[in-house]
């Protein structure tokens, strides 16, 4: 298919290069059993293939690109009128680039863009997913807050400018490679909707997870995610559209691969 291409291209890329040791560039790919993004399933709860590239500046630059696998556009469009959607826009793309260091010892930053981008057909009418945020971190130790902001349209949503994320995460690690991760955040939406307020899509969604690194940049992690944004199945725009719901609580094994 069209839209499988880009990701089986990347994982072939991948597997053929080589160690990126003392270099300023990685790379990585990933096997989810579910793509959740803010608690919220791309993939209506089916595998998803990823993978991206990084590149790590002097002065804590960083840039990279970002793919995954998705189905939620096709599935909500299908939901409009019965017509087919969006169902070319099957991976999403991320661009970004930022600034990363530390200070005060135990303290770290971040300050960035990020692009996400949803190439494909959508019915007339339709508002891209393609959005654009910025974003800044505050981390001390395992301990750190992010707060991210919509510059326009937001993951379909018109007229969605100043629409943010708040997320507090911790990872902690332990002996023999282990990990255990929480996090807690919060979507808010902005704008008019025709005059009704994109307020009412806002909602919360947590986690917890556990994490095994397994040498020779080899990693498994499992998790477990639920919101409160239990949507309507067969609603358009619904977090459940339009069979599924895409916010319910669920386990997520994935297996990742950094060079």
């Amino acid at each position: 298919m069209q839209k499988s291409k880009l990701l089986v291209a990347l994982l072939g890329t991948l597997v053929a290069m080589p160690a990126m040791a003392d270099s300023p560039f990685s790379a990585n790919v990933s096997l989810t059993t579910d793509y959740l993004f803010r608690g919220i399933s791309q993939t209506g709860h089916k595998p998803a293939l990823q993978g991206g590239f990084d590149y790590a500046g002097p002065m804590g630059f960083y840039a990279g690109v970002w793919a995954s696998s998705i189905s939620w556009l096709g599935d909500a469009y299908a939901a409009t009128a019965g017509a087919a959607g969006a169902d070319s826009a099957g991976t999403e793309i991320d661009t970004y680039f930022g600034i990363s260091n530390s200070f005060a010892t135990d303290f770290t930053y971040d300050v960035g863009f990020l692009r996400y981008n949803y190439p494909g057909t959508y019915p007339a009418g339709a508002t891209k997913g393609d959005t654009n945020e910025i974003y800044g971190k505050i981390g001390y130790k395992w301990v750190s807050l992010k707060y991210s902001r919509s510059l326009g349209d937001t993951f379909g949503t018109a007229s969605a400018s100043g629409s943010d994320y708040l997320d507090l995460s911790a990872s902690v690690p332990l002996a023999d490679d282990f990990s255990v991760g929480a996090h807690y955040g919060k979507q808010k939406f902005k704008g008019p909707n025709a005059g009704t307020g994109n307020g009412y899509l806002g909602y919360s969604d947590y986690n917890v997870s556990v994490s095994k690194d397994m040498g020779e940049g080899y990693s498994v992690s499992l998790m477990y995610s639920n919101t409160n944004a239990h949507g309507n199945p067969g609603e358009a725009y619904s977090w459940g559209a339009p069979a599924y719901d895409a916010g319910k609580g669920t386990a997520v094994l994935t297996i990742s691969k950094s060079m």
